[in-house]
């Protein structure tokens, strides 16, 4: 969740389509702050659970990202509304390593799409708790100067 990528037209985002409006999150796009910067609102949300896996810390980044693992379970939120221009700054934002696919969450009839990543990982779960009082500050500082380069290119 790193501001990996950047463009504005249409064919930039063939895997967006059929997404529908629901989106689970885990880590930065869990707090309001960062969803403000970046879409401009906090979308109404659920909070949901996916099964066999975790929010794992990633090598030198201070955001997350989600991998199968067996009998652990990830905590997030469903965000419901997005519009195609929210989903479409939201691709932007995902690195290039973070793949975007349906998961089941406990609970829920239908998959949710989620923004899976395939690079490598370390040992240690990620803490919102950690992040939010170490670096959400400076994070969305980073967020805001994206989103202005973003708005720059198009």
């Amino acid at each position: 969740m790193s501001g990996g990528r950047n463009g504005a037209t249409a064919e930039r985002y063939p895997r967006l389509e059929g997404v529908g409006k629901r989106l689970f999150v885990y880590g930065t796009l869990q707090f309001g702050p960062v969803l403000e910067e970046l879409i401009g609102r906090t979308p109404d949300y659920d909070f949901a659970v996916a099964r066999d896996r975790r929010v794992a810390a990633l090598p030198g980044r201070m955001y997350p990202g989600l991998v199968a693992q067996p009998g652990r379970m990830a905590g997030g939120l469903i965000l419901d509304g997005l519009t195609r221009a929210e989903w479409e700054v939201v691709d932007d934002f995902e690195d290039d390593e973070y793949q975007l696919q349906p998961i089941s969450l406990i609970g829920h009839d239908k998959p949710v799409p989620t923004y899976v990543w395939t690079a490598d990982v370390i040992r240690n779960d990620w803490q919102p708790e950690i992040f939010a009082a170490d670096h959400l500050d400076r994070y969305l500082d980073w967020c805001a100067r994206w989103r202005g380069g973003r708005a720059a290119s198009r």
